[in-house]
């Protein structure tokens, strides 16, 4: 099968591409940068040039392909709405040159913000409808092209994928404890973060792409809750930091545009997943990676 993925390059995209790879199938990449394009190219992989606000190609990728992987975000906190419209005209490109094939195209959601009385589960329903919401509404918008010929499948994401060279929530969190000389938590750090290893995460994709149906909402979770005052206490264990809690209203002036992240209390589980497609995680935990160094450093610093 040949597998269009956007994202191709990236942390949990690079992982993923191997497992494809691994599996069998013939992966097509979207490479922004002469960087990603040599990076794919060295592991076989096709490379089709372009972005998230090159519609054309991404239509022809699509058009071209088995299947298509959506794992690309602009990722722009300071200015959300950017990434929301980007993500919104992707994925309706996307949908809309598989409507009538019955292929597969997994896209990447989450599962924060889901459910406010207790953990999320693969049955609820997301709250996200429209441009203007987070994500610009994606998930809710592919799935509708289940009802129009294509295997539509949501791939929710921990907002934690970890590992040796993570990059993402985590790391902005050890860098804001290394440069205010505290690992600090909000408020009593009770609030839960879930999580997942960056090599599950990636089985977990190939699996979705061989065996979900349309329709289907993916898990991509492995510790259903990991409590902020855990995380603080790992990395001040690694930094050789004090670890104190932060009042919830000061947590955005304490840790910048990931304070409202880190105070959210987001447990979600994974037991649909793990039984529909038989997935087991079996990576490190998160408190497993931040012990064995994986965010004692900066990113930018390791070799």
């Amino acid at each position: 099968m040949l597998v269009f993925v956007t994202g191709a390059s990236g942390w949990i995209g690079a992982a993923a591409v191997d497992e494809l790879l691994a599996a069998g199938h013939q992966v097509a990449g979207l490479a922004r940068s002469d960087a990603s394009a040599a990076a794919l190219e060295a592991k076989g992989v096709t490379v089709r040039r372009g972005d998230l606000d090159d519609l054309d190609s991404i239509r022809a990728g699509a058009e071209g392909a088995d299947a298509v992987l959506h794992l690309a975000n602009k990722h722009d906190f300071s200015n959300p709405a950017i990434s929301n419209a980007a993500e919104r005209a992707a994925v309706q490109t996307i949908g809309d040159a598989l409507v009538g094939t019955d292929r597969p195209f997994l896209l990447a959601s989450g599962v924060a913000g889901l459910n406010q009385s207790g953990p999320a589960t693969e049955s609820d329903l997301s709250p996200y409808h429209g441009p203007e919401s987070p994500r610009g509404g994606s998930e809710n918008l592919a799935l509708e092209y289940a009802d129009r010929g294509v295997r539509t499948v949501s791939l929710r994401f921990a907002p934690t994928v970890h590992g040796m060279g993570d990059h993402g929530f985590i790391a902005a969190i050890a860098a804001v404890a290394r440069e205010r000389g505290v690992s600090a938590y909000p408020g009593e750090g009770t609030n839960r973060w879930p999580a997942v290893h960056r090599s599950d995460a990636a089985r977990l994709v190939s699996l979705g792409l061989e065996k979900a149906p349309a329709g289907a909402i993916l898990h991509v979770v492995a510790e259903t809750g990991v409590r902020t005052r855990d995380i603080a206490e790992a990395i001040g264990r690694v930094c050789d930091l004090p670890v104190r809690s932060i009042p919830l209203d000061s947590a955005q002036d304490h840790f910048g545009w990931i304070g409202g992240f880190f105070s959210m209390d987001a447990p979600a589980t994974s037991l649909a997943t793990q039984q529909l497609l038989g997935w087991t995680p079996t990576g490190p935990t998160l408190i497993e990676d931040i012990d064995a160094g994986a965010y004692s450093v900066p990113t930018s610093a390791r070799v």
